[in-house]
């Protein structure tokens, strides 16, 4: 068992943590992380695009011209691709990108990541971020004592003043335990997590 410092809010050494070798010391594992970003951003295209084929233009039922003797090309109808305001040929239509990898190689993108900022140095434990109000200054004053620019905070549940406090900051991230992703990991350069949520990440990773 790894044993992580904990703070508090002034960066005040509170007490110790011990945290499962799993989860600190795991393998740095890249092509898991591909693989699990891969399809979180895929999951977040939309794929409306749509073109319209030949069936869905309007009009054009009729032949515009008798089928010889004119010395023009052959048409069946003015939908077709080859003119103007025709039909598209095969074209884009609304489509679902979104796939999932086994759950096994998300939760071991997870742990990689998490041991990658436990290893840099950019993972911080804190006992309660206890701010009494919501009061961005003071959510402000906070980061400049930790140091921190740029970080994910991780909580164990609702926290509506952190939440608040947090919102309009940025670079700065506020997010459920449930909800923490492989994606927002990267994207910031420390990762906070209070004490009960990382318990809570501890147990889901490594049980």
């Amino acid at each position: 068992m790894a044993k992580v410092d904990v703070i508090d809010i002034r960066r005040q050494k509170v007490g110790e943590m011990e945290v499962d070798d799993r989860l600190l010391d795991a393998p740095e594992k890249p092509h898991l992380i591909y693989d699990t970003v891969r399809m979180q951003l895929a999951g977040r295209r939309r794929g409306t695009a749509a073109t319209k084929e030949r069936s869905f233009i309007s009009g054009g039922g009729k032949k515009p011209w008798k089928q010889k003797g004119t010395g023009r090309a052959r048409a069946g109808h003015s939908r077709s691709p080859l003119w103007r305001g025709g039909g598209t040929v095969f074209g884009p239509h609304p489509h679902d990108y979104a796939y999932r990898p086994p759950k096994k190689v998300r939760e071991a993108a997870l742990r990689s990541v998490v041991a990658a900022k436990y290893r840099a140095e950019k993972l911080l434990v804190i006992e309660q971020w206890d701010l009494g109000e919501v009061k961005t200054k003071r959510f402000h004053e906070a980061l400049k004592t930790l140091q921190i620019q740029s970080a994910l905070i991780i909580i164990d549940g609702p926290n509506p003043i952190l939440e608040k406090s947090a919102r309009n900051v940025p670079q700065i991230l506020v997010s459920r335990w449930e909800g923490m992703n492989v994606h927002d990991m990267l994207r910031f350069d420390h990762i906070v997590f209070l004490r009960s949520s990382l318990e809570k990440v501890e147990r889901k990773l490594v049980s």
